[in-house]
């Protein structure tokens, strides 16, 4: 009889099985729907999830929201809605307000398990979006509103599209809070003040009975509205079984509000609503501050980095290279092969197969004809195509899809963990203590017993100690952009501190093609092999196939129909019914033969006849030999080309004896070489061209892409960095110590400020209020001493580098004077 009413308590979820549980692999669960999630979890190894915070999952409640949102059912709604449709994928980003803690972005990062039909999700935690890309003929768009509803993460659509207008209502919510707060608190104040002054005790008992009642009508819209977000968020912790910054926070409040109503109530005392008010008062400023400069980190980040490439804009038949923000809507852009399409457009001209895995993540090239809509983010699979803009260029937009690629674990850096393992015990420290000094008050002078409590409850909140590291690095992520490297998240300035290997590509990396000498050898061309030269060579942005169609710059191209590009191979095509390949002699001769040269050759063949090659000397960036020489102690130096040996013996000069030098590597073969660097424990840093290494960048611990003045770069790689400031990567790795070393003291600053306001607090002579005015100007200290300096190392380093500029100048002036007396 006692078996049969034994409470059982649901696996997933934590709520009452009630009498009849449904059991499953013996565990009770108290429905189906949280049965049919902890399997899917259990069979996808993710069971972990139950560890994650240490609290049960969310229970699954079907069908409630049925009704909601039957309007998505309408086409025309749901097209209003969709960031990107092509076939059955389909992209939305929804707003979710009740997006607060870290089991939220994991659960929402995951509904793929809940739902098959989903593809991919991504949390911006800042903006409480989550952006979802799903295929409508397993799941529509009403579907996965139902599903985040069921889960308690109800979507907010509206039609409208202005997450801005959504931000603003969310600040006026914040803005309308601080202001009753600050109206009650300073009229408390005012009620309190003959609580304050000499000769309160001769006040008659009417007026003390009278000014305490006001105070408590005056407090309550401050703790039932100001102060409800601290009060509900905790709640909704402890109701899932564990503990957020909140929990101190709302147990203060609710310390001060019981303990002050009862001494009003009873007449004993006036209580402490003044600082119940002024605490909250003071909360919501720290957060207002905290909101905002969140928002002016994302603003920096979404719309003043930009990818530093161009793009060819067509103008009277001319190809001239244009930077992507100043591209406008009905602005016809040249697209070749392997290359990122940058604004929503009409396709004009050419054969598209677009491929949108950039967006979606399925490869599968889409076929696109004259008149066919283009969306921003896909890649073009073949020939160069034309199109004409339809929506101005929002750099955001593509810093949206980049930061998408997720080719590596951003959140698994050893600072994040460092934080979580901290924060995990920091708050129930917080509240022992602050126990303990309550109880150790209570049993010696009880006046201090609340304030003591609530001071040590609030003046070490951990914000502070979680604010460190995301604006030291994010504010570094930001000045590199200023310099010149491109970062895809403030992660990857911690993980180019830990790089112990550099590996860099040759050609497009550490030479410039725009600086390449060209002679052809061989049968002279005639103009209709140079037109077809030009031509092919126009459907591709390999570096060699630019170089050549710079050569025969004043050639007008002609069609090129079947064409095709091998990486590391090369191109072919039918220009004026004649079959041409470029390429290597490995390509041309169909891996019958390979030659060797001093230089990069190109060869050319016309109707399975080869003409001859191009013979090509590269020309090394500025500052190569610099570079090596500043890199070469600290860090293992490599090369991996797809070229011939010609250029061995050149870099033997350059690079250091013990660097390892490898020739004639296919993408496939520097992906492996990657691989096994990173099965000896090495931290691998891979520099490329974004073309044929994608895979290399990819694997690699970070992956920097080298951009010139086309627009080709890789999704896989974790930085870009502008060409012109290649000799700087030094500067760059350094930047990268320093604010690692930056957050680390940032990590001391907080600790010993929670320390000083503790040391206070426990004695019972640091008021509430105090301490509310204390918490935010901890964060403020932090962001401000993790924002100044990062600016100053930032500055030091252009300061340094002017310095050095001007030294060179000054070198070469003196060496000109002497030249000039000699002769």
């Amino acid at each position: 009889m006692q078996e049969e009413t034994k409470k059982h308590i649901c696996v997933h979820c934590g709520d009452d099985c009630g009498s009849h549980p449904v059991i499953w692999d013996e565990k009770p669960f108290c429905c189906n729907g949280c049965s049919t999630v902890y399997q899917i979890l259990h069979e996808n190894e993710l069971c972990t999830y139950y560890d994650f915070e240490s609290n049960p999952g969310i229970k699954i409640e079907a069908g409630k929201y049925k009704e909601k949102f039957a309007f998505l059912d309408d086409n025309e709604i749901a097209e209003q809605l969709y960031e990107f449709a092509e076939g059955n994928i389909r992209k939305i980003t929804l707003y979710i307000p009740s997006i607060h803690c870290s089991s939220c972005i994991w659960l929402l990062e995951h509904l793929n398990i809940l739902n098959q039909g989903v593809i991919k999700s991504m949390v911006n935690f800042v903006k409480k979006e989550v952006a979802i890309t799903f295929n409508s003929d397993e799941i529509s768009i009403r579907e996965l509103a139902e599903l985040l509803s069921s889960i308690h993460y109800i979507p907010e659509i509206t039609l409208d599209k202005l997450q801005l207008k959504q931000n603003e209502e969310v600040n006026k919510s914040l803005l309308y809070k601080i202001g009753i707060a600050g109206f009650c608190f300073g009229n408390i104040m005012l009620l309190s003040l003959p609580e304050y002054v000499p000769g309160h005790e001769y006040l008659e008992t009417h007026f003390k009975e009278f000014f305490g009642m006001m105070n408590f009508f005056l407090v309550l819209p401050v703790f039932f509205y100001s102060g409800s977000d601290y009060l509900l968020s905790a709640g909704k912790a402890i109701k899932h079984k564990f503990i957020n910054i909140d929990v101190p926070i709302s147990m203060g409040i609710l310390m001060l509000f019981i303990q002050s109503s009862i001494e009003i109530f009873s007449g004993s005392g006036a209580g402490y609503m003044d600082s119940l008010t002024g605490l909250i008062f003071f909360l919501l400023i720290g957060k207002w501050y905290q909101n905002r400069t969140y928002q002016a980190l994302s603003f920096e980040r979404d719309y003043r980095s930009y990818f530093p490439v161009a793009v060819s804009k067509m103008e009277n038949g001319i190809e001239i290279s244009t930077p992507i923000e100043k591209l406008e809507k009905g602005d016809i852009i040249l697209i070749r092969n392997q290359e990122l399409i940058p604004a929503d457009g009409i396709l004009m001209k050419g054969e598209a197969q677009i491929d949108y895995s950039f967006v979606t993540g399925e490869s599968k090239p889409v076929f696109k004809e004259s008149g066919d809509a283009v969306f921003a983010g896909g890649k073009q699979m073949g020939s160069a195509i034309e199109l004409t803009i339809e929506k101005d260029v929002i750099q955001s937009r593509l810093t949206q899809l980049w930061n998408q690629f997720e080719g590596k674990d951003s959140s698994n850096t050893k600072l994040n963990s460092l934080i979580d393992q901290i924060s995990k015990y920091f708050t129930i420290v917080i509240i022992a203590i602050g126990l303990f000094a309550g109880i150790y008050w209570l049993l010696n002078d009880s006046s201090k017993a609340v304030f003591a409590f609530t001071s040590v409850l609030i003046v070490a909140c951990p914000c502070a100690l979680a604010l460190s590291a995301p604006f030291a690095m994010g504010n570094t992520m930001r000045l590199m952009g200023r310099m010149g490297i491109y970062l895809k998240s403030s992660a990857v300035v911690e993980k180019l501190n830990s790089i112990t290997t550099i590996v860099f590509d040759k050609t497009g990396t550490i030479t410039q093609a725009d600086e390449v000498k060209v002679k052809f050898h061989g049968d002279a061309l005639s103009d209709d092999d140079k037109i077809a030269v030009k031509s092919l060579t126009r459907h591709s942005t390999h570096v060699l196939s630019s170089t050549l169609y710079e050569y025969y710059k004043s050639i007008p191209p002609e069609t090129v129909a079947d064409y095709t590009e091998l990486p590391s191979m090369g191109i072919s095509g039918t220009v004026n019914g004649r079959k041409i390949k470029l390429g290597s002699a490995k390509f041309i001769y169909e891996g019958k033969t390979e030659t060797s040269s001093l230089n990069t050759e190109v060869y050319l063949s016309a109707d399975g006849k080869i003409k001859g090659h191009f013979s090509l000397s590269n020309q090394y960036r500025t500052g190569l030999s610099e570079l090596i020489n500043g890199l070469a102690p600290k860090y293992d130096l490599h090369i991996l080309s797809g070229d011939n040996d010609s250029e061995m013996e050149n870099l033997k000069q350059i690079f250091p004896a013990t660097s390892i030098i490898r020739f004639n590597q296919s993408p496939n073969d520097k992906l492996e070489y990657i691989n096994n660097l990173k099965k000896q424990n090495k931290y691998v840093l891979m520099i490329g061209d974004g073309l044929n290494d994608a895979g290399a960048l990819k694997t690699s611990d970070v992956g920097i892409s080298i951009a010139d003045d086309i627009y080709h770069f890789s999704p896989a790689c974790d930085a870009i960095l502008e060409a012109s400031k290649f000799q700087e990567l030094k500067y760059f790795l350094k930047i990268s110590a320093k604010s690692v070393w930056i957050v680390k003291l940032s990590f001391i600053l907080s600790f010993l400020y929670n320390l000083f306001g503790l040391y206070f607090a426990v004695q019972g002579i640091l008021s509430p209020i105090v301490a509310a005015l204390l918490m935010p100007i901890s964060s403020i200290s932090v962001v401000a001493f993790a924002t100044f300096t990062t600016n100053y190392i930032a500055k030091s380093k252009e300061t340094n580098n002017k310095t050095k500029s001007n030294n060179k100048e000054a070198k070469t002036s003196v060496f000109l004077k002497k030249s000039v007396q000699l002769n």
